[in-house]
């Protein structure tokens, strides 16, 4: 017996697989003394789960139910924090990047905060694999009185399972703006020869796992001294003033993501003030 396939059914398996193309969009406000969901909109793969906190603040847990991202996935987050409210933004696990075949996967986050609000973007370290391809851009604005305490890991394959990021693609775009005015700015690129260039001792010096941290706070030169003592000699720290604005900023590096989320862990706990860290953090 012979089988045939009509020519419009054979043309399916031409067609490449179906990608993650996912967004939700998170607002809160303070009502009564407390930060409260004023409104969520959740689309394919992005959810977000609101545990109870004690406090005033809000935490939000980003999950992309995808399992990861490859070529061709796009994800979108956008947050709106209004005034005097206080919300913390974490990730259910690590996000992890897969191998792309073609294309890149893409990553953006939204956030505004307005006047007296307070943010803390705080997603699990970003696990790529060799030979993906990864583009992540995130966009803060600020009120005046405002405040972000920014947090990104990349960790260049897992150590424990053998991995190595021969090769691959990664761009990471920061804007943070206050009163739409440039208050830090920063371009990241390496690829496609990843590991010969994290080698090298002017980058990574054979690290594989890295960390930026950003806090916009008047308050963010009187906790520079803790901050440096927490980084150690694997990163540093300086603080400035821009504007209106007080700025810390810490960049760390490591063997490997548990030695890095390990001197992590304090070094949020610290800046993130009587929110602290997200039970999700847990080593």
């Amino acid at each position: 017996m012979t089988l045939t396939i009509p020519a419009e059914t054979r043309r399916l398996s031409d067609i490449s697989p179906q990608r993650v193309a996912a967004e939700a969009r998170l607002s809160v406000s303070r009502l009564n003394g407390k930060t409260r969901l004023s409104r969520l909109y959740q689309e394919g793969a992005a959810k977000v789960r609101m545990p109870f906190t004690q406090g005033d603040h809000l935490e939000a847990i980003l999950i992309n139910t995808a399992g990861g991202l490859t070529g061709g996935d796009r994800i979108a987050w956008e947050v709106d924090v209004g005034a005097d409210a206080s919300c913390a933004v974490t990730t259910q696990a690590s996000e992890k990047v897969y191998r792309a075949l073609s294309g890149r996967a893409e990553l953006s986050a939204k956030i505004s905060v307005a006047a007296g609000g307070r943010i803390a973007w705080l997603p699990q370290e970003t696990i790529l694999f060799d030979r993906s391809a990864f583009s992540r851009q995130l966009y803060v604005n600020l009120a005046e009185g405002a405040e972000a305490l920014v947090v990104e890991a990349t960790v260049f394959g897992r150590l424990a399972m053998g991995e190595r990021v021969m090769q691959g693609d990664f761009r990471d775009r920061w804007r943070i703006t206050r009163d739409g005015r440039l208050v830090h700015a920063e371009n990241f690129a390496i690829g496609p020869q990843v590991e010969a260039v994290l080698q090298r001792g002017s980058v990574g010096n054979g690290a594989a796992a890295f960390a930026t941290v950003l806090l916009v706070s008047p308050d963010a030169s009187g906790l520079l001294e803790a901050v440096r003592g927490l980084v150690g000699e694997k990163g540093g720290a300086s603080a400035w003033t821009v504007g209106k604005s007080g700025k810390l900023l810490a960049r760390l590096y490591d063997r490997d993501g548990y030695s890095l989320r390990k001197r992590l862990m304090p070094l949020v706990e610290l800046l993130n003030g009587r929110a602290g860290l997200p039970k999700t953090w847990s080593l």
